[in-house]
């Protein structure tokens, strides 16, 4: 079956998934970010088979959320690091982790903790500008393409801009 390609959507979410939009990619990225770098650590962190990890990480790579890095010369052997891209990707596996132990986790199995202090970390999200936390119903999506044509969630309007609440 082939994959549809969101490359282009006129959606945020939709390219986002285009880029990282499997499960196992997510791993990888997840192991990134705490600090894995090579392949075989990667293969240990994720399971994967070889040859499918290799095609995720070169798909990483091409996004641009890794870079390769060689760290050995006989035989050559390259380490992936986040770019400045990919750690930007930080908040919505954090997020991720915060929904999943709320709701698919047994109570106490799993919690992020701060490195320095051993505090647990309760990630939210809040708005960059005003600083206020952001819940649904208190956003809307508003796509505006160049062309004149306004894309809310999965519906397109031509010609006049229309707002929809993300619920």
């Amino acid at each position: 079956m082939k994959r549809t390609r969101l490359a282009d959507a006129p959606c945020p979410i939709a390219r986002s998934l285009d880029a990282v939009g499997d499960w196992w990619t997510l791993l990888i990225l997840r192991d990134a970010m705490l600090g894995s770098t090579r392949f075989d650590a990667f293969q240990r962190g994720v399971g994967l088979a070889t040859n499918m990890l290799a095609r995720r990480l070169r798909a990483l790579v091409e996004a641009g959320l890794l870079e390769r890095h060689p760290y050995q010369q006989r035989p050559l052997r390259h380490e992936y690091r986040l770019t400045d891209k990919g750690r930007d990707f930080l908040p919505v596996l954090l997020a991720m982790a915060e929904w999943g132990n709320r709701w698919l986790m047994p109570e106490g199995a799993f919690r992020l903790v701060c490195k320095d202090s051993g505090a647990t970390v309760r990630p939210l999200l809040v708005d960059r500008d005003s600083g206020r936390p952001i819940a649904a119903g208190r956003v809307a999506a508003d796509m505006a393409s160049h062309a004149g044509t306004h894309h809310t969630g999965t519906q397109h309007h031509t010609g006049t801009q229309h707002r929809e609440d993300v619920r």
